[in-house]
């Protein structure tokens, strides 16, 4: 009996772990693309009754025209000309929303394309066994760091510590692997840590 039990849970849970993944995706997916067709609806609805084609046609062909202008934006940014424009347009945008830059920086760092940190590391700041995940910033001529150690979801956020090197710890994972980790909650930081526990001594 007890070991039906045991399968019985083990097999559950093991079910669990593939399917909730799956359908917490799915639900994802189709609340962004709801959410998409919801900003794009004067468009859609102008293409149904242009073209007479469904909704949901009409949907993904907008999707796709969206997809189509950011890849010719992108194309045309790399330009000399292209980069001119774009400068001197954030520059107009700053002027009227301020918090432009911190939505750019998000953004950038989604995609990975933008991390101003040079090494990922764990850092004790209180001089206990509590553990942060930040980046190292500076380092001085004294040993010491400077060490940023952002907030979660939102990188763009934190603290600055300034730290003796035996409470920052480095550790083996890129800068990018550290900040999907922040924006998501915690989710895959397995690996900071597996990586932090190699380091100490075992008794």
């Amino acid at each position: 009996m007890e070991r039906f039990k045991s399968f019985f849970k083990t097999s559950l849970i093991g079910g669990i772990t593939v399917i909730l993944p799956i359908f917490i995706f799915v639900i994802v997916t189709k609340w962004l693309f709801g959410w998409v067709t919801d900003i794009i609806l004067p468009v859609t609805r102008l293409v149904v009754t242009q073209s007479h084609l469904s909704k949901f046609i009409a949907d993904a062909l907008v999707i796709v025209l969206i997809v189509i202008t950011c890849f010719i934006v992108g194309i045309i940014v790399k330009t000399k000309v292209g980069q001119y424009i774009h400068t001197n347009l954030e520059k107009r945008i700053l002027k009227i929303a301020p918090g432009y830059s911190i939505i750019k920086e998000t953004v950038m760092q989604f995609i990975g394309k933008q991390f101003p940190f040079s090494k990922v590391v764990v850092v004790r700041v209180y001089e206990n066994s509590t553990l942060l995940t930040g980046f190292i910033t500076d380092t001085h001529p004294d040993g010491t760091y400077t060490v940023f150690v952002p907030t979660s979801p939102n990188p763009t956020s934190g603290y600055i510590y300034h730290l003796k090197s035996e409470y920052v710890h480095h550790v083996d994972i890129s800068v990018e692997e550290a900040m999907r980790s922040i924006i998501t909650c915690g989710v895959g930081s397995k690996k900071i840590v597996s990586s932090y526990l190699k380091q100490i001594p075992k008794n």
